[in-house]
């Protein structure tokens, strides 16, 4: 029993908020959003990581639809390719994987060299799924099957809700990385 209480012991010393992987207090502040010095980060390292780790599967899924044959759309997205007009819609599938890819490429910038941006960026994580929904409501797609963006919206906003607003709360004193 004593080793466990250790190992308890050790895990809340790992994840303190002396640390910095925790806030100091949830008190989200707006104004983090567009840090007066970004090139220093106060808030908590989990949401740090959080984003970082994210940013990771958003460059993948932007390599798939690019590179991979039919861009994702059946693959992955269950489209019926063979409709009149399916290459175009590979096509389109490349040409979104390529946008995708410009924009995950301006985050890894500005998450790498402005640390300070990690809510603004963590913003456009929570904005970006609500937008793909609101643009499938305006513009449904016929699938075989729900497709993973579709089904991993309902996960990803609540999570990248958290992310942002454990962003905006200060993890340590303002001016250390």
């Amino acid at each position: 029993m004593a080793g466990r209480g250790n190992r308890r012991a050790a895990l809340r010393r790992a994840l303190s908020v002396a640390n910095g992987w925790l806030p100091r207090r949830l008190a989200p502040r707006l104004a983090a959003l567009l840090p007066p010095e970004p090139r220093t980060y106060d808030g908590p390292r989990i949401a740090r990581w959080a984003a970082i780790a994210y940013l990771v599967a958003i460059t993948a899924r932007s390599l798939v639809h690019l590179l991979a044959p039919d861009g994702g759309a059946h693959s992955i997205a269950s489209i019926d390719l063979s409709v009149a007009g399916g290459a175009n819609i590979v096509a389109l599938f490349g040409q979104w994987g390529a946008i995708q890819l410009l924009l995950a490429g301006l985050l890894w910038v500005l998450l790498l060299r402005w640390p300070g941006t990690t809510p603004l960026v963590a913003l456009v994580f929570c904005l970006e799924p609500l937008l793909r929904r609101l643009s499938g409501l305006l513009k449904p797609v016929t699938t075989e099957h729900t497709a993973p963006g579709v089904a991993l919206n309902d996960v990803v906003l609540p999570v990248m809700l958290v992310v942002l607003a454990l962003s905006l709360c200060p993890a340590r004193p303002t001016g250390r990385r």
